[in-house]
């Protein structure tokens, strides 16, 4: 028999609404036809709870509503769905930190890694919500989340069985966030948008960093979570706008790689070897944990899959149809969207997306007689 949860009553419910918003209103503000002066009030520091300012949109809690914070985080029951190489190293951390998990995956078989780390596997997403009060998510596509979230079978279905807050790991469009954040408000249960930047490695070694928006409270209460799994945690905001700081983040990451691997193409050409020429490039002002990434990758044309060519293209569809509705031309990474569209037709769709270095290299007509790890067949 499973029991009670712990109570956690004396929460703020998060305010219920809609999902038909112009655009990007909710995204930005939170709530359809937001004036400047709300985004002034709610966004830029204007207090906006009368026990205390706001921080770029966030809140800072008194030392009474501090404490009740911390007394709610105690002994809640933690969920984690969507056991890939992501998000097994992002539950890893949790472990880590010396949090007990229940763990659920389409594929059971990929939750294995957790299994043998002393996860309990739940059998479903409806036992998923009756155990946990707190479940993570961590899927690839929007109808992936509002599958988990809002599906016949997802985390909302479960009458009274329900968790009281859903954090969201994945990159998908504002518009879906905000269905599953909309639904899960009109049954009183708390939902953290909270994208992570960073692959698996990445998020091994502790340098990936975590962008959340929603209500201000949700972010306080798993704040400390969310610290274990990564060291940089920033708060954007209410309602989507993480998921575009989020999509703005792998627009220039993109662009920066495009740029890396043109660069390195002209150097080779001239006769420098990559490796020669990405160590300087390292070293020097233009250095960077992605440079250095990409870097030992280009050097070795190994291309076994961080975050994979496929998943960038989705990233950029998902970008550059914001920059569409918010009438923001963006002619870089419209470009580097096509060299993306080359790379898969080229064969490398599920390798790594350093592979755009391939497209740069057969455009210079640089042949290479090995052919590079990690490539697929055309």
């Amino acid at each position: 028999m499973i029991p009670p949860r712990p109570d956690t009553s004396g929460r703020r419910p998060p305010p219920t609404g809609t999902v038909d918003r112009r655009r990007f209103d909710l995204c930005r503000f939170g709530h359809p036809g937001a004036s400047t002066s709300d985004m002034m009030r709610r966004g830029l520091g204007e207090p906006s709870d009368p026990d205390g300012p706001t921080r770029g949109g966030g809140w800072t809690p008194s030392s009474t509503e501090g404490e009740r914070i911390m007394t709610q985080t105690q002994d809640r029951r933690l969920g984690w769905l969507g056991t890939g190489r992501m998000g097994v190293a992002m539950a890893e951390r949790l472990l880590d930190a010396g949090e007990e998990l229940v763990v659920w995956n389409r594929t059971k078989a990929k939750t294995r890694p957790l299994a043998d780390r002393g996860c309990q596997v739940a059998d479903g997403i409806g036992e998923l919500a009756e155990r946990c009060d707190v479940v993570f998510v961590v899927v690839t596509a929007s109808a992936d989340l509002l599958e988990v979230v809002t599906g016949p079978a997802g985390l909302l279905r479960g009458g009274s069985s329900r968790p009281s807050v859903i954090v969201d790991f994945s990159t998908v469009s504002a518009e879906a966030s905000a269905e599953a954040s909309a639904a899960a408000a009109a049954v009183g249960v708390q939902f953290l948008a909270s994208p992570i930047s960073g692959n698996p490695d990445m998020v091994a070694e502790g340098t990936a960093a975590i962008v959340a928006s929603g209500p201000d409270e949700t972010f306080e209460q798993v704040r400390h979570y969310l610290d274990h799994i990564a060291p940089s945690v920033t708060y954007a905001g209410p309602g989507q706008t993480s998921l575009l700081v989020k999509l703005c983040h792998n627009l220039m990451l993109g662009m920066t790689t495009q740029a890396l691997v043109e660069v390195t193409a002209l150097a080779e050409k001239g006769g420098v070897a990559r490796a020669d020429f990405l160590a300087f490039i390292n070293g020097s002002v233009l250095g960077s944990t992605l440079t250095r990434h990409k870097g030992q990758a280009l050097a070795a044309r190994d291309y076994r899959p961080t975050v994979t060519t496929t998943m960038l293209r989705k990233d950029y569809d998902l970008g550059l149809g914001a920059a569409r509705a918010l009438e923001v031309p963006m002619p870089v990474a419209a470009t580097v969207h096509q060299v993306i569209h080359t790379a898969i037709s080229l064969g490398y769709a599920e390798a790594d997306y350093a592979s755009l270095f391939e497209v740069a290299a057969r455009a210079a007509g640089l042949r290479h007689e090995e052919e590079g790890t990690g490539e697929q067949e055309a």
